[in-house]
């Protein structure tokens, strides 16, 4: 798969580009930035990968599919341009502001016939995944309530004004694990904490109470600028609990000047200090972390264009974490709890 990259900034210097190199069958043909200082890291991180100044000139060159990693004020826009040109998209988290904005993009692609996905890649952290077979597993007996926390001491890159905020970053991908991991949701409750910028009054911590229709309630924290670094799940059923301190692997190893195509196999896994403790009346056992891999996203897409593969995160599906977090928009500006649907 000839994969061009729009956007070069953190999201595509350290979140996708490195996962597009080490996923199978995939090949970054082109990126797309105007910034002399991207495209030198550009240039030094890939010598020899094409740069361009436009969507439309990497179009013409040729590629089989696009991602789109600009900020989200601008995302709408290259992602008309991609569909309306017949290429299959990747749209990076959050893919549209809300979820009518959201549905209107789900139909010109529905109408185009393009595949849309979203890069919901936390879905593959080690944690996340280690969780969801413990769940499946049924250790646990009846769940009854999940919880995730995840705080970043990361104030400078909190995305600040109106269009930006804690909820639409970190909110949409805690949102979208659950509802992932649960099911769809009935109701939510939420509150916020907010800051004050030049850029304007930003939301900088949430927390946000979801009711699934399952009858399981999901609890979801973030913060970024209480100078805090914490990752951690706590899952509750009828015949046991379990507990993961984990670390961001993946987003760690990165910054780390690592990189997932020279570690091979032993990319992503946590290490055994940090391993989720499950506690039933066996007593409680360390349970071994599965691998994350947000590579294999791209693995999947490159599959799924193969016709061999479903699409990984297909836009429809996450029309409702966006439902969720509009009504965690309208709760925590009332005070109330929001039924959905």
């Amino acid at each position: 798969m000839r994969l061009g990259l729009v956007g070069y900034g953190l999201g595509g210097r350290f979140f996708h580009a490195p996962f597009i190199e080490a996923a199978q069958d995939v090949t970054l043909v082109g990126v797309v930035t105007r910034s002399p200082q991207r495209r030198d890291e550009l240039a030094n991180d890939f010598p020899g990968v094409p740069v361009y100044d436009s969507m439309g000139d990497l179009l013409e060159a040729g590629v089989d599919a696009v991602t789109i990693t600009t900020p989200p004020q601008t995302r709408r826009d290259l992602v008309l341009e991609a569909i309306a040109a017949g290429v299959p998209t990747i749209a990076d988290k959050p893919f549209a502001p809300d979820a009518n904005a959201g549905r209107l993009l789900v139909a010109a692609a529905d109408e185009a016939g393009v595949p849309l996905s979203v890069f919901h890649n936390r879905r593959w952290d080690a944690d996340v995944r280690t969780l969801a077979a413990v769940i499946e597993d049924g250790a646990l007996g009846d769940l009854w309530s999940l919880e995730s926390r995840f705080e970043l001491d990361l104030a400078d890159y909190l995305d600040r004004g109106p269009e930006g905020g804690l909820l639409r970053d970190l909110g949409a991908h805690l949102v979208d694990q659950m509802v992932w991991l649960l099911g769809p949701v009935s109701s939510v409750y939420c509150a916020m904490d907010w800051a004050d910028y030049p850029e304007g009054r930003t939301d900088a911590f949430f927390t946000i109470v979801m009711k699934h229709v399952g009858g399981v309630r999901s609890t979801v924290t973030a913060s970024k600028i209480n100078r805090l670094n914490a990752k951690e799940y706590r899952a509750y059923g009828a015949d046991g609990s379990f507990v993961s301190r984990g670390t961001d692997v993946q987003a760690e190893a990165i910054f780390a000047g690592l990189r997932p195509v020279t570690q091979g196999e032993s990319w992503g896994y946590e290490s055994t200090s940090r391993w989720g403790i499950l506690t039933t009346s066996d007593g409680p056992m360390p349970v071994p972390s599965q691998q994350g891999a947000y590579q294999d996203y791209y693995t999947q897409f490159a599959s799924a264009l193969r016709g061999e593969a479903a699409f990984p995160v297909p836009a429809a599906e996450v029309i409702p974490t966006l439902e969720v977090l509009d009504a965690a928009r309208l709760s925590e500006a009332s005070g109330q709890v929001v039924t959905l649907g």
